[in-house]
């Protein structure tokens, strides 16, 4: 009888020393990121199982003594005990996953990178996320770190660039957007600021509760396109990125692929990542005409053949296409760490079929495409041929993609054709050997893209 009474007790400090143990599994789940309910499930069942074995081999393993086998009854009570010690750790684990991954129902917790350079068409490209409901959108957050943090071109510079940025990058990602408020000029007060760059671009800051009453005599510089609200609230926004189910995020600051691989690797995250690129001619012609003041020399030399172009410029202007062939490249190579996680879209082949393009970079993203996309798309690529200004992102997107070619000069294409050749056969751009073959609208620059691109 003593055997008996005694035997108990060691399952109840058994099972004592495993509820205190899953306290320390809760706080590893949180240390490791341990997001996949699969595989929580199988390794709770494979405890589960050996705690099943028999009440004697239990007894023994946490017994210094040997002791007969219980009886039936006071076995079965402590197997009770602990199914149902783990059933509630199997329920909390779930519930602490269901948190860092995102609504179950729902499916995943999708983070989407859309990875592009200056006038590419990614403002345009990125409004395909920024209108559906349940993605929080971000425009050019990066913008506040270049204007902050000061870095020279090239060498351990640009490595240091590129790290801090995708640092940054990381942080917004997981909704933690007071990372902004290091790099916001001038600073934040109290979590408030009205400085957020393009912050009507992001249809998640300016609904509500973001949206907050608006204050008299507060000026907001890039304030919300069809409503009046109030400073944006860091504190407000970062909570509406956590209540959202999927995040996606633009960048223009962002070239080099290699230094994301973190991103995706991290446990965190569910990184897909969509590189936006444009015929570099195209590129070129449209920057003369939105940073006019950045480009007078070209346009001098290109008109009247003063004021020769110097080395320097033409060097920048092939490292940018360098840097972005070999992201490119690396993408297209698949390593295992982006397998799945990298497709290559060109703007001309959206600009040409908009919705087609859509339904392809949602359904590599693995996220639904609703009627609220669709519904933007119509109404935002039939615009009037005389309606589409610089910085719109409404086009007439047939008529838009190839109407750089009768406004840039033959010399100026000539000399982006020499610096970005390598780029431009990767991506399907042909050259032109001739201002007529240039003007001709019946010779076709572009290849028909390549299924290899969607991965």
């Amino acid at each position: 009888m003593e055997i008996r009474r005694a035997l108990p007790q060691d399952f109840r400090e058994l099972l004592h020393c495993l509820k205190m143990r899953s306290k320390y599994a809760i706080l590893l789940v949180f240390v490791v990121g341990l997001v996949i309910i699969e595989k929580e499930n199988n390794f709770i069942s494979r405890v589960s199982d050996k705690l099943k074995q028999s009440p004697q081999a239990l007894a023994e393993a946490n017994s210094t003594e040997a002791s007969p086998a219980p009886a039936e009854n006071g076995s079965l009570a402590s197997l009770q005990e602990l199914d149902a010690a783990f059933s509630q750790l199997r329920s909390h684990l779930q519930n602490i996953t269901l948190q860092l991954a995102g609504d179950g129902d729902r499916g995943p917790r999708r983070h989407v990178l859309l990875m592009a350079t200056t006038r590419t068409g990614s403002s345009f490209v990125g409004e395909f996320f920024n209108q559906q409901g349940s993605i929080f959108y971000l425009f050019e957050p990066l913008w506040h770190i270049e204007r902050t943090v000061t870095f020279e071109p090239g060498g351990a510079n640009a490595v240091g660039s590129a790290l801090v940025y995708r640092d940054v990058l990381k942080q917004l990602l997981l909704c933690d957007l007071y990372i902004l408020e290091s790099f916001i000029s001038p600073a934040p007060e109290g979590h408030l600021t009205p400085f957020m760059f393009r912050r009507g671009s992001s249809r998640s800051l300016c609904e509500e509760p973001v949206c907050t009453p608006s204050a008299k005599k507060v000026f907001e510089k890039y304030h919300c396109k069809n409503r009046r609200c109030g400073p944006l609230n860091i504190t407000l926004a970062a909570e509406a990125c956590q209540r959202k189910q999927h995040v996606a995020l633009k960048t223009v600051r962002i070239r080099q692929l290699e230094f994301l691989q973190p991103l995706v690797e991290d446990p965190r995250l569910d990184v897909r990542i969509i590189q936006l690129v444009r015929d570099p001619r195209a590129v070129l012609a449209s920057r003369m005409v939105a940073f006019s003041g950045k480009y007078e020399t070209w346009k001098k030399w290109a008109s009247e053949g003063e004021a020769p172009l110097r080395e320097e410029e033409v060097q920048r202007l092939r490292g940018n296409c360098e840097s972005i062939r070999l992201s490119a490249e690396l993408g297209l190579r698949r390593p295992g760490w982006l397998r799945g996680r990298y497709m290559l879209v060109r703007y001309e082949d959206v600009a040409r079929a908009p919705l087609q393009k859509a339904e392809e970079m949602y359904r590599f993203a693995g996220l639904p495409l609703t009627p609220q996309v669709e519904e933007w798309i119509s109404k935002n690529t039939q615009a009037p041929r005389d309606g589409s200004g610089v910085y719109s992102t409404r086009k007439n997107s047939s008529e838009q993609f190839e109407k750089w070619r009768f406004s840039i000069p033959f010399k100026l294409a000539q000399v982006v054709q020499d610096a970005c050749a390598p780029a431009m056969r990767l991506f399907g751009y042909k050259l032109a050997s001739s201002p007529a073959a240039l003007a001709n609208r019946s010779f076709s620059l572009l290849e028909e893209a390549q299924p290899s691109w969607v991965t």
